[in-house]
């Protein structure tokens, strides 16, 4: 008896260490995860300063770059938007609250944080054109109208559309005014992998006051960041690779939409030419290749046109053995090179004090970048 006793014991010894071996990571990328956050919904009076910004000695950068807080205590920052009269929108998630953001002295710090709305379903995604914001929730979007005059009197929203999907996964839309005026909204799929057919997995645009749904791309399996090219015109967009393939496989994507209509792979190809092993038959050669491979699971967000390059946030990967991402990263759309930005929100031992989201561009060419984790938005100027 005693024998199977502790031959029982080494079994269970030897199963956990392969479970910790092969899913370890989930426990280890836990605590990199940003927490949702109860919100007072008054006003709140921000006093970001220069002594401040030294908490953001460890950011490394390139040569030339400065970072400094344009906002600190703005829990779940997520998508930012550029209003009128020096404020700037800031979509969440699990806080379910929209920000506006006072810099009204234009020395790139908030002044003061006012809750636009709260109560929302996980809005994630905010436009801002002619005057009003838009946002965009899991099964709608709702516009906020004039909202520069009335976002710190709790100011009532007309729904513009309410036939998203209603599933959750994925479903923190990301949305953005396109050069022909619609509103484009992003439908992720509705799980790590699987075929669920239209409107998922795609690209899709919507007129300002709500008119009909059009899909303009398809095959994507889950993008929070697109953004157009000033001298082309041409859409591009990141794309999240599909889990559990390894530590390094699929890569993330950044993709450009040359004619409506084209399909990116997902979920039977992925990256350029990665079949996948459950829905892949065949080769990819009937798909669009992305333009430029990113790291595996880096988790590209936010994507924006800044001075000639393409800068990718990286939210940072939540399935790797070694994490990745947890950074800027750049693109040179002509030339493909992938380099190194801004880094050191990831510690030597996994931990992650910040989680890169979205980019905003501001009219002297700084960049504002939102944090879900560290609950905060930082000024980058060259």
């Amino acid at each position: 008896m005693g024998k199977i006793k502790w031959f029982i014991l080494g079994v269970i010894i030897l199963a956990g260490a392969w479970g910790w071996k092969k899913y370890g990571y989930l426990w280890q990328s836990a605590k990199n995860w940003p927490r949702a956050t109860q919100v007072t919904t008054e006003p709140v009076e921000l006093t970001p300063t220069a002594e401040s910004d030294q908490e953001l000695e460890h950011i490394k950068l390139a040569e030339g770059a400065t970072i400094t807080y344009f906002a600190k205590d703005v829990p779940g920052a997520r998508s930012l938007a550029r209003g009128g009269g020096g404020v700037v929108y800031v979509g969440t998630r699990g806080e379910g609250v929209v920000y506006a953001l006072e810099d009204k002295d234009n020395d790139g710090r908030a002044e003061r944080r006012v809750v636009v709305a709260n109560g929302l379903n996980t809005p994630n995604g905010v436009a801002y054109q002619d005057g009003d914001l838009y946002v965009a929730e899991i099964s709608r979007v709702i516009k906020f109208a004039n909202i520069d005059q009335r976002y710190d009197k709790k100011p009532d929203f007309e729904v513009v559309f309410d036939d998203l999907p209603s599933e959750t996964h994925h479903g923190w839309r990301y949305i953005g005014f396109g050069p022909d005026g619609k509103l484009y909204v992003a439908i992720g799929a509705p799980c790590n992998i699987c075929d669920p057919g239209d409107p998922f997995a795609s690209l899709t645009r919507i007129s300002p006051e709500g008119g009909g749904l059009e899909t303009v791309a398809r095959g994507i399996r889950n993008s929070v960041g697109f953004d157009w090219d000033p001298n082309t015109g041409k859409l591009w967009f990141t794309d999240n690779g599909r889990d559990l393939m390894g530590d390094d496989l699929p890569p993330d994507e950044l993709n450009r939409l040359d004619n409506v209509g084209e399909h990116f792979g997902y979920p039977y190809c992925h990256g350029q030419g990665v079949v996948d092993p459950q829905f892949g038959q065949g080769g990819c050669d009937q798909y669009k290749p992305p333009v430029v491979e990113l790291g595996p699971h880096v988790a590209a967000l936010g994507m924006k046109f800044v001075n000639g390059k393409i800068y990718i946030p990286e939210h940072g990967s939540w399935n790797r053995s070694v994490p990745i991402g947890y950074r800027i990263t750049t693109v040179d759309p002509q030339s493909g090179l992938y380099q190194v930005f801004a880094e050191g929100w990831l510690e030597a031992d996994g931990t992650a004090t910040g989680r890169p989201v979205d980019i905003l561009v501001m009219d002297d060419r700084s960049i504002l970048v939102s944090d879900d984790k560290a609950g905060a938005v930082y000024r980058i100027s060259f």
